[in-house]
This record gives structure tokens, sequence and C-alpha cells, in this order.
């Protein structure tokens, strides 16, 4: 199938979910894809695409030169100005010390917290008991527009989301400022995803296939 054709189908499993898909933003998750694939994605009517790594990224944006492009994997914080210079959002600031780093570097970047509310040593993000103090913060450093999380592992990721979710809507009264952007759900839980909000979707595999080894 091509990107054209499965996009199609992720189309309508969303409004299987009840949720109209033009709501709904997809970020195309291009981590270990050529070039040609990303312009392939583009063609289909795709306008973000997403990278794990910067350098990755920064090497795919010279030869592909339309779209925007995300930053949704682990920043470190040496990385930061090259980031902020070459992506239209980090959606992975999980520190003060990350968000003062970009801030240093752009004070508009757009950004998302990530929260690390499946509570799996494993992967990044900030603490959910502590989340909303750095919320907080990088509010008054940077352009947030919501939140990030990756689902768990293994078992039902709705409580997970719903956590973000709730997080989200508890940032929002404190901030007294619309935090709209929730950034949840992937390819294997983004129907769960949609059910508890999730405003963007990040999907790599049910866009292109498996990933090549």
């Amino acid at each position: 199938m091509s990107v054209a054709e499965r996009l199609a189908t992720v189309r309508d499993r969303i409004e299987a979910t009840g949720r109209d898909p033009n709501t709904v933003t997809i970020v195309a998750v291009t981590k270990g894809l050529a070039p040609e694939v990303c312009e392939e994605a583009l063609a289909a009517g795709l306008t973000i695409l997403g990278e794990n790594r910067v350098h990755e990224g920064v090497a795919k944006m010279e030869q592909v030169k339309a779209g925007a492009w995300h930053l949704i994997g682990h920043l470190q914080t040496n990385k930061a100005k090259l980031a902020a210079d070459r992506f239209a959002m980090i959606q992975s600031v999980d520190s003060a010390r990350l968000a003062e780093a970009i801030a240093r570097a752009d004070p508009r970047k757009q950004v998302l917290v990530e929260v690390n509310v499946s509570r799996e040593p494993q992967k990044s993000g900030a603490d959910p008991d502590a989340a909303m103090d750095l919320i907080t913060r990088i509010a008054g450093l940077l352009d947030l527009k919501g939140m990030m999380a990756m689902g768990p592992s293994t078992g039902d990721p709705t409580p997970a989301f719903a956590e973000l979710r709730r997080l989200r809507d508890e940032a929002e009264q404190r901030l007294g400022k619309a935090l709209p952007i929730l950034s949840m759900g992937m390819s294997g839980d983004f129907e769960a995803a949609l059910a508890a909000g999730s405003t963007m979707l990040r999907l790599g595999q049910v866009l292109f296939g498996p990933r090549p080894a």
C-alpha cells in the first residue's frame, strides 16, 4: 500500500471513533526513513514530519524542503540550540534545564511538555507528580502549546492518556491560558488516545509499514 492509501485508512479509523479527522493533527514519524519517503508523505497530504534525533532530522531537512518538522524524541541539552534553530516544535521538553537551554536559543519556540504518565523508567518525560511545577516554569520561558506522552508498553493505555488530559486541564486552569495540543497516540494505541481527547497523533508504522532493519 502507498502512504496515501494507508493515510486514508487511518482517517477512516479516526472517523470510526467519533472524531472528525479534520480536527486531529497527524505527525508522520519518519525516523529511519529515506527522504524520498518523507516526500511521499507530504505528497499524500501530510504536513508535519516527526524525527526522534536532531541530526537525522536536520540532514533530511537539507533534502526535503517542504513541511514542518517536529522533534519528538529525547533532546539532550547540548543539542538544544540546533533543535531550536531547525525544528518548528519541540515536543519532548521534560526538564527546566532543557527549557532554559532552548529559551536561550529562541524564547519564542513552540514546545510541549513531555510527561511520563506510563511511569516506565526506560521512558523520558517529567514525573507526573512534579509536572505541574515544571509546566508553570516552562510556560514562563517558552511558547507552551500543550503536553505530550507515550502510552505504556503493555496493557490498557487509557488510564495514562486520561492522566495526561487531566494534567493538561489543570495546567490550563493554573496558567489561565489554553493549551490546545495533546500529543498522544501512536500506531498501536491511537484510537484509545483519541477517546481520551488527543488532538495530535504521532504515527509511523501505520502510515509507512514496518521499519527497515
